[in-house]
C-alpha cells in the first residue's frame, strides 16, 4: 500500500525552509533582545563572560541528549521498533534539527527516519515524541517545584495550569473508551474519516508509552537530563555576577522559562516566550544583587542569548550532523 501524504517524509527543500524560518525567527527575536539590552552594555557583558562557563554549559547539553537516549531506547522498544543501536543514536539526535518548531514538535521527523530503515508505520511512532515531550514537561515541573514556587509566586499560576492540563490529557490518553469514541466521531467526518485507524494506531502506541509503570522512570530521565541544562545556565549566569546566583534560582528560572515557552506551543522552540521570561528573571536577580539597571538589563539579556546558544541552537546544529552521519550511513548500507 502507497503511504499517504502523513507516512511521506518532507523533502529537502521543505526541511530546508522550516530550518531557513527557524533561524530567521530566532535572529529577529534575538536582535530585538539585543537592541533592548544596549549593544554597547552588551559587549561589556560578553567580555565579562567566562568562557570555560559556556563550554561546560555545552558539554552539560550533549550530557542531556545521552541521558534522554535512555527513555527513547526504552520507548522504541517498548513500540517493538528494532534499529541497531548507532542507528538509533544517529536518529535520536537527527531529531534535534527541527527542534525550533512549535512544540518541537518537528521532532516527529524521527519517525520518518525511523520509517526508512524499518518500514513502522509513522501512526505507530510519532506517539514517541508525544511522549518524550509530555515525560520532558512534567520534568521541568518537578525543577520548578523543586527550584521553589516561592522564587517568583506571580508566575506559580503557570505551574498550576500546565500541572492540570498534563493530568488531564494523561487521563484523557490513557482511557480506551475515549480514545474509540474519538475514532468512531471521526470516521464519520467527510475527508479525514479516513484518518481514523492512523489515529486509533497513534492512540494505541501512546497507552504503551504513558501507561502508569513507565512514567517514573521517563520522568525521572528527563528531570536528571534538563537538570544538566539548568546547571549549564546556572554556570553561565553566574559568570556575570559577583559571588554568582544560587543554583536552585537558576533551576527555577531555566525550567520555568521552558515551560512558558512550551504552554505557548505557536512559538517555534519556544522563541521569544523562554527568552523574555529568563531575562526578566535574570534582570531581577542581578538588580537585586545590586547592579545598575542598565547594566543588569544588559546582563540578564547576554547569560539568556548565550545559554539559549549552548542549548536551543546548539541542538539545532548537533542535530544537523546527526541526520547527515544517518544520511551517509544509509547510502553506505544500500
Amino acid at each position: 500500500m502507497n503511504p499517504g501524504p502523513a507516512d511521506q517524509a518532507p523533502d529537502q527543500g521543505k526541511l530546508g525552509r522550516r530550518l531557513g524560518l527557524g533561524v530567521f525567527l530566532g535572529l529577529v527575536t534575538y536582535a530585538a533582545f539585543a537592541l533592548w539590552g544596549d549593544l554597547e552594555s552588551l559587549g561589556d557583558a560578553l567580555v565579562d563572560l567566562d568562557p570555560v562557563a559556556v563550554v561546560a554549559a555545552l558539554g552539560l547539553s550533549l550530557a542531556n541528549y545521552l541521558v534522554r537516549f535512555v527513555r527513547w531506547e526504552r520507548y522504541r522498544g517498548l513500540l517493538g521498533v528494532r534499529l541497531d543501536r548507532t542507528t538509533s543514536f544517529l536518529i535520536h539526535l537527527a531529531g534535534l534539527a527541527l527542534t525550533v518548531t512549535p512544540g518541537k514538535m518537528g521532532e516527529a521527523f524521527k519517525s520518518w527516519l525511523i520509517r526508512e530503515v524499518d518500514g513502522s508505520p509513522i501512526s505507530r511512532t510519532a506517539p514517541i515524541v508525544v511522549a518524550e515531550r509530555f515525560t520532558d514537561l512534567i520534568g521541568f515541573l518537578v525543577l520548578v517545584a523543586v527550584g521553589g514556587l516561592a522564587t517568583a509566586p506571580e508566575f506559580a499560576w503557570v505551574f498550576w495550569a500546565t500541572l492540570a492540563a498534563c493530568a488531564v490529557s494523561l487521563v484523557l490518553l490513557g482511557s480506551p473508551a475515549v480514545g474509540e469514541g474519538a475514532c468512531s466521531l471521526l470516521s464519520r467526518l467527510p475527508v479525514v474519516g479516513g484518518l481514523a485507524p492512523k489515529v486509533r494506531a497513534a492512540l494505541e502506541s501512546t497507552r504503551v508509552l504513558l501507561a502508569w509503570r513507565e512514567l517514573p522512570g521517563a520522568i525521572l530521565l528527563a528531570t536528571f537530563g534538563w537538570a544538566l541544562e539548568c546547571t549549564g545556565f546556572w554556570l553561565v549566569a553566574s559568570s556575570l555576577v559577583e559571588g554568582g546566583l544560587p543554583w536552585l534560582f537558576c533551576v527555577f528560572t531555566f525550567a520555568l522559562s521552558a515551560v512558558a515557552g512550551a504552554v505557548l506551543i505557536f512559538a517555534p522552540g519556544g522563541l521569544g516566550i523562554t527568552e523574555g521570561t529568563m531575562t526578566g528573571l535574570l534582570r531581577g536577580r542581578y538588580l537585586a544583587a545590586g547592579m545598575a539597571e542598565e547594566v543588569a538589563r544588559a546582563r540578564a539579556v547576554s547569560a539568556t542569548l548565550v545559554i539559549r546558544l549552548c542549548t536551543l541552537w546548539f541542538a539545532m546544529g548537533v542535530g544537523l550532523v546527526a541526520l547527515s552521519a544517518f544520511r551517509r550511513r544509509r547510502r553506505r548500507a544500500s
